[in-house]
């Protein structure tokens, strides 16, 4: 029997996979909404980007300037311009051919002033454990007595004005249900009646009883593993994307749930297949993405690691670390990580690994210490409960093999337990390396990179090229980034920075009171350079840094004497000598080149299509600047002057040829140059029709003298530059009107490519086969 024709779905009514060409963060806050990322449209579409990527748009904290503190799943956030802002905005980036990526934040919500913004957590404090909404957080109500620890008071309660106020409980700003029958009571036994109990806030790091993100106790954990948990806090999102105004989805922190494999299954079921999904997650060095997570791949840290690390000269490094250690006594890589993991496990996370003592046992408490430090990637999954076998035997060395078997027992067998250990590890992997440890062992600041490896930061060609021929094999629709709003220096500052593992040279002269500090301020400085508010910046990202490092001062014990020292590190901005700095020029574009034309899909932070200086947050996320006068001016023909816009013209043509010709970026072939200078030459094919060459260790090669004679061997056919960069003839700007852009007889290689020739103007090139 015929089905009715409206019943009958053809194949082209299936939506298919969205893959983006690539992607534009911006950084939403209520000075910069909805409207003004609908008014950059026109130029984000004239860039050639395909999609834009949001950050969190549910509503938040009052004035929050990020997004990641979310009160509210259910409603778009007010100050951005609600959902009839974000639904304009959609509307108008699909009429320029763009669409739009959301970052959504499934881990944690705020613990926001006023409180009773975030209702489920308003109706656990006010109703108990009991409540509807009670397992919508991992509260340890048997630890707390009873009563959830609100580390919220400025000092011990006897010392702090807290007062009844008809239903709530008052601090300052601040108001908390009283639980029903209570109001009346005296104020002691008010708040020994209550759900809740309201602390100082140093009471947060031994006892507090809800799991949190990191170690910040204004972000509460959600248990998305729980379906009707999932079903509240992702329906409006869910709703989005059905209706089309979403095509892509980034998940933020997906190592801080239960379960991120049953989760995003849950999440890719409820989406389609068609949805665009990535999460963050930090890979180690040697990890691999798990191929059962039904997602795209990672949001691309991995690929930044490469891109910086085949920029980076191994012998230098060697050389810095050697000064370094010198210098300022801070031990190797491996004894500072383990050191701040320790630190930080045992200090700022106590109150999580108390809990998980607890549910070990006191003869498995030692070994649970030890698994956690010796952990060697971010954390464990339930598909793969089987501990590292190395943290194993790290762990037992420390606290004997019986033990440790009984935690690995424990994690096998309890999923409870296994599910906080990773959560845990995943925490602390994140505050003791990115937030410490990081800080504090800087031989070459542009390696402490979330998803860097400090000790080992180079990346050879031959490994760079096998991450490549991965991905473009396994996870060919992978983010790949430079630059994000977590990066502690945008990929400008990190290219100027990496010059010195060429000229560890410019190291030398360094004194002061706090040698960490002065080589950190050095390094800063001359990544940074010459800026508007230089100094104020590098002063403010300096504080950060100490306090982060925690050798002398930290956000919870600060030093003031010591931190009024602090900018006196910061008094005059650095620039690299010419050289130098020529060399930091060639790192900026090769490294926007590689990561505009490497397998994945690239994402462009906010102005970092040109050249964009920038350090650790606030100081990452202000307000974007669009160059859009200056892209006009390329395109009428104008010559760019200056790295900024020479990259802007660089990645102008290759966003455009990724969204007009995806076909030319399949695949990846390694190319392998000729010649007594080939080690600086980086080339790969995408395609039987893309040729992608950049010239690395730029310093060292001047310094050799040059290609000398060095050619690249090309596929077979006719090859000549991208329209839109400059045609390789020698000739210097300023001659017979400038470089010739576009394609041209004169421009063409066969063959070979002379390295000289092709890179006489820029350290880089893109070649296009004639047919």
């Amino acid at each position: 029997m015929s089905q009715p024709q409206s019943s009958i779905q053809s194949e082209s009514d299936v939506p298919k996979p969205v893959t983006p060409a690539s992607t534009y963060r911006l950084q939403l806050r209520p000075e910069f909404p909805f409207a003004a990322a609908e008014a950059a449209v026109p130029y984000l579409a004239s860039l050639g980007v395909s999609h834009l990527h949001l950050s969190p748009v549910l509503e938040a904290a009052p004035g929050s300037a990020h997004g990641y503190d979310v009160t509210d799943h259910t409603v778009v956030r007010a100050e951005l311009g609600g959902e009839p802002g974000l639904r304009a905005l959609g509307a108008t980036a699909r009429a320029h051919g763009l669409g739009l990526v959301l970052d959504i934040v499934p881990n944690h919500m705020a613990v926001p002033t006023p409180l009773r913004l975030n209702r489920p957590l308003w109706e656990v404090l006010r109703e108990g454990p009991d409540s509807p909404f009670a397992r919508w957080f991992d509260i340890d109500w048997e630890a707390g007595g009873g009563q959830v620890l609100l580390p919220v008071l400025a000092g011990p309660p006897e010392t702090c004005a807290l007062e009844a106020d008809g239903e709530v409980l008052r601090y300052g700003e601040q108001e908390f249900p009283l639980r029903e029958g209570t109001a009346g009571l005296e104020l002691p036994a008010l708040l020994a009646a209550q759900w809740y109990r309201p602390a100082w806030w140093r009471e947060a790091r031994t006892a507090l009883n809800y799991r949190r993100f990191f170690t910040i106790s204004d972000l509460i954990g959600v248990r998305v593993e729980d379906p009707e948990v999932f079903t509240a806090t992702h329906a409006k999102v869910l709703e989005l994307v059905r209706d089309g105004v979403v095509e892509g989805l980034r998940i933020d922190h997906v190592d801080g749930l239960a379960d991120p494999g049953q989760y995003l299954r849950r999440l890719r079921a409820a989406a389609g297949p068609h949805c665009w999904v990535v999460v963050e997650k930090i890979l180690g060095r040697q990890e691999r993405l798990s191929p059962a997570w039904p997602v795209a791949g990672t949001t691309g840290y991995d690929a930044l690691h490469r891109v910086d690390g085949v920029f980076t000269d191994p012998e230098g490094v060697a050389e810095l670390s050697r000064r370094y250690a010198r210098f300022t006594g801070i031990p190797e890589w491996e004894r500072t990580a383990a050191a701040c993991a320790r630190e930080v496990l045992t200090g700022d996370l106590a109150a999580e690994l108390g809990a998980l003592e607890r549910q070990a046992g006191p003869e498995l408490a030692p070994a649970v210490r030890e698994l956690l430090v010796a952990y060697p990637v971010y954390r464990p999954y339930p598909e793969e409960p089987e501990p590292a076998p190395q943290a194993l035997g790290r762990a037992a060395s420390a606290a004997g093999p019986a033990a440790v078997a009984g935690v690995r027992e424990l994690l096998l067998r309890d999923r409870a337990f296994a599910a906080r250990f990773a959560q845990t590890s995943a925490a602390l992997r994140a505050k003791s390396l990115e937030d410490r440890a990081f800080y504090r062992y800087g031989p070459l600041l542009s390696a402490t990179e979330v998803g860097g490896d400090p000790g080992q930061p180079a990346v050879s060609a031959e490994e760079f090229h096998a991450y490549c021929a991965d991905l473009a094999r396994e996870w060919p629709r992978s983010g790949t980034v430079l630059s994000t709003h977590d990066t502690k220096r945008s990929a400008d500052v990190r290219a100027r920075i990496s010059v010195l593992s060429q000229a560890p040279e410019l190291m030398d002269g360094l004194a002061g009171a706090d040698p960490q500090l002065a080589w950190t301020a050095r390094q800063t400085a001359l990544g940074l350079g010459e800026v508007p508010q230089a100094v104020p910046r590098l002063a403010e990202a300096l504080l950060k840094a100490v306090r982060e490092a925690a050798l002398h001062t930290s956000w919870t014990d600060p030093d003031e004497a010591y931190e009024a020292a602090v900018p006196g590190y910061a008094t005059r901005p650095l620039d690299l000598p010419p050289q130098a700095a020529e060399a930091a020029r060639a790192n900026l574009l090769g490294m926007a080149l590689l990561h505009l034309a490497m397998p994945g899909v690239p994402e462009v932070y906010q102005g970092a299509e040109t050249e964009y200086r920038a350090l650790v947050d606030p100081d990452n996320r202000r307000p974007a600047r669009f160059p859009a006068e200056a892209l006009a001016g390329l395109d009428a023909g104008d010559v760019p002057r200056g790295p900024g816009q020479e990259k802007l013209a660089l990645t102008a043509a290759v966003l455009r040829l990724r969204r007009d010709r995806p076909e030319l970026f399949d695949g990846y072939v390694p190319l392998a140059a000729r010649g007594p200078a080939a080690e600086h030459c980086l080339a790969f094919a995408r395609s039987p029709g893309l040729v992608v060459v950049v010239t690395r260790l730029s310093h060292r090669l001047a310094g050799a003298g040059g290609w000398r004679g060095t050619v690249l061997p090309l596929p077979p056919g006719k090859w000549a530059p991208l329209p839109g960069l400059p045609a390789a003839d020698g000739a210097p700007y300023g001659t017979s009107g400038g470089p010739s852009y576009g394609t041209s007889h004169e421009t063409s290689y066969e063959g070979v490519a002379d390295l000289a020739r092709l890179l006489a103007l820029w350290p880089v090139g893109v070649l296009l086969r004639g047919d």
